[in-house]
């Protein structure tokens, strides 16, 4: 489902500049680093503010892109860098249609953004994901329930780049102290489950480049 978007993003929406938001964030990055789960913190559209080592060793691999890595908009990096399943497992259940939901608050709550329009446009671009954005999002949230929609406490695959830790379930859980929040800013982290809870197994579905597979949260044409 991944998708290379084109064109250019518009700028990050910049960092109060006063001294002690300023400071604040020095200060708030510095203790993210002490956390050794991948943690990350992301503005309304998604704009990756401050990130940790974890989170940088976590999709260090990524291949470079013009729009989606991962460390700049995480929203596009689920929705469009082509390599994003090798790090998120069940990628088009268990991360693409979730991060549509938050694309589709997100657009019901700040419709007038330069940044979501454009991710919005982006998606219409592309046939296999206008139909999940259009019909397969609102299937799965009538099956799933609004509940389901909410990343806080959703558990979800990664597949680690470190051998030694392969497939290994995550809860993500979002913690937000209360000056974050009133910047417009929301911090998630990804905590591994008990390794010895076995995680499914990992399907790995070949798909052609040139011809890609129908989306399965779509119904195919003539159903």
């Amino acid at each position: 489902m991944a998708h290379q978007a084109g064109g250019k993003r518009p700028a990050p929406r910049p960092v109060p500049e006063t001294s002690e938001t300023q400071t604040y964030l020095q200060d708030y990055g510095a203790l993210l680093d002490t956390v050794t789960f991948p943690s990350l913190v992301v503005d309304h559209r998604w704009d990756v503010v401050l990130a940790n080592a974890a989170f940088g060793v976590l999709f260090g691999g990524m291949r470079p892109h013009p729009t989606a890595m991962p460390e700049d908009n995480f929203l596009r990096f689920v929705l469009f860098h082509p390599d994003a399943g090798r790090v998120l497992g069940d990628h088009e259940a268990g991360w693409c249609l979730p991060m549509l939901a938050q694309l589709k608050g997100a657009m019901e709550a700040y419709g007038h953004d330069p940044e979501l329009q454009a991710v919005r446009r982006d998606i219409a671009q592309d046939p296999l994901m206008e139909a999940a954005y259009r019909q397969g999002l609102p299937h799965w949230i009538r099956a799933v329930g609004e509940r389901g929609t909410r990343l806080d406490g959703a558990v979800r695959l990664l597949l680690h780049p470190d051998p030694r830790r392969g497939p290994t379930e995550c809860r993500i859980v979002e913690e937000t102290p209360r000056t974050l929040s009133e910047l417009g800013f929301r911090r998630l982290t990804l905590v591994p489950r008990d390794s010895r809870r076995a995680p499914a197994p990992v399907r790995r579905p070949r798909r052609s480049r040139a011809t890609p597979a129908h989306l399965t949260v779509v119904p195919p044409p003539g159903n």
